[in-house]
C-alpha cells in the first residue's frame, strides 16, 4: 500500500443482525474510503465473546454484500488476534505503563466518591500495588494524559483522560482483552489512516489516542458521524429495539441511511436494489451535507412506511 493511500474500515460487533445505526456507519465509512480512492476493510469486533450471537457475523456480511458493499481483502476477526493483544499488553506492563488492579466495580465507585471524582472514574488505587490482593484486571496509567485532537467532521476536541475517565481497563476481570486495547492494535496492524464511526464512540477516542502513543504506534485521523436515536433520544441499537435491515428491507434502509447522512437520494430510488443505490451514492457523495450534530432521528419518506427503523 502506498504510504499516502487512504485506508478505512467498518468493524461491527456480531451481537445481532445488521441494524440501521450500523448501516449508517457502514455507508459513511465506505463512501469516504471510495471518494478518497482508498481501501475499505471489514473487521468483526468479536472480542466480547459472551455477547456474540451465533450466525450474526455471517448474517452481517451477507446483508452488506446484498446491498452492494465491496470490501478489500479478507475479513479480519478479533478472535484470531489474541496473540497480538497479549503482546501489546505485555509490552505495556513491562514498560511500567500498565498495572494489575484488584478493585471490584463497587470499590471503584466507592473510591471515586471518596476522592470527589465523578462516578466510575478510577483514582489509581492500585498504581503502587494491590496490597497482596489477587489481580482482577489490568489498567493503563493515564496520569498527565490530556488529549487534544481534531475530528474531521466535529472539529477540535479535548479530554483530560485522567480526570474524566481515570486509569481504564485494558484486560478485563473475566480475562478478556478490553475493546480499547483490541481496536488500537487492530487499526495499527491494518494501517488504518482514518477511523469513521458513530459519535457514540467519540468519548473513547482520547483513550485510544493515549494507547496509540503508549504503544509507540501512529494514530489514524478521526471522523465521527451522527448516530441515529429513538424517539426517546436513546441510541438506536439492538438493546433499544432497532429493526434488522436485511432482506427486502435492506434497500429502503440504505436509502434512509444516505438521507440521514445528508446525501438527498432521489425519491424514485427508494426501494431500488442496494447496489444501484450505493452506486448513486458513490457518484454523488457530498461530505458537506453530513450533519455536525451528535445524534438525530432516522428520516422517513413522505407517503411510505419504511419499517420504523428509528422507533
Amino acid at each position: 500500500m502506498p504510504e499516502d493511500q487512504y485506508r478505512g474500515r467498518f468493524a461491527p460487533s456480531p451481537t445481532g443482525p445488521l441494524h440501521f445505526g450500523s448501516l449508517v456507519a457502514a455507508a459513511g465509512s465506505y463512501l469516504r474510503a471510495r471518494a478518497a480512492g482508498g481501501e475499505w476493510l471489514l473487521r468483526m469486533d468479536d472480542i466480547d465473546t459472551p455477547r456474540n450471537v451465533p450466525g450474526a457475523a455471517d448474517g452481517i456480511l451477507r446483508d452488506l454484500e446484498n446491498l452492494g458493499f465491496e470490501w478489500d481483502g479478507p475479513v479480519v476477526h478479533q478472535s484470531d488476534c489474541l496473540e497480538a493483544y497479549a503482546d501489546a499488553l505485555a509490552g505495556l506492563r513491562s514498560d511500567g505503563l500498565a498495572y494489575p488492579c484488584a478493585c471490584s466495580r463497587a470499590e471503584v465507585r466507592a473510591a471515586a466518591t471518596a476522592t470527589g471524582l465523578p462516578a466510575g472514574v478510577y483514582p489509581g488505587t492500585c498504581r503502587n500495588g494491590t496490597g497482596g490482593r489477587p489481580e482482577r484486571s489490568v489498567r493503563l496509567d493515564t496520569r498527565s494524559a490530556r488529549i487534544a485532537f481534531t475530528d474531521g467532521l466535529l472539529g477540535a476536541r479535548e479530554q483530560d483522560v485522567a480526570a474524566e475517565v481515570g486509569d481504564f481497563v485494558i484486560r478485563r476481570a473475566d480475562g478478556l482483552f478490553a475493546y480499547q486495547l483490541a481496536v488500537v492494535v487492530d487499526d495499527a496492524a491494518a494501517g488504518i489512516t482514518e477511523v469513521v464511526r458513530g459519535s457514540d464512540l467519540l468519548d473513547s477516542t482520547p483513550r485510544q489516542i493515549h494507547l496509540f502513543r503508549q504503544l509507540g504506534l501512529p494514530a489514524p485521523a478521526w471522523y465521527h458521524l451522527p448516530i441515529a436515536v429513538t424517539a426517546a433520544g436513546d441510541k438506536l441499537s439492538k438493546q433499544t429495539g432497532a429493526t434488522p435491515v436485511g432482506g427486502e428491507s435492506g434497500p429502503r434502509a440504505l436509502w434512509q441511511a444516505l438521507a440521514f447522512l445528508g446525501q438527498t437520494p432521489p425519491a424514485e430510488l427508494f426501494g431500488a436494489p442496494g447496489p444501484e443505490l450505493l452506486a448513486w451514492a458513490e457518484a454523488h457523495w457530498d461530505p458537506a451535507g453530513i450533519p455536525t450534530t451528535l445524534a438525530s432521528p432516522a428520516p422517513t419518506v413522505p407517503g411510505t412506511d419504511p419499517g420504523c427503523y428509528a422507533t
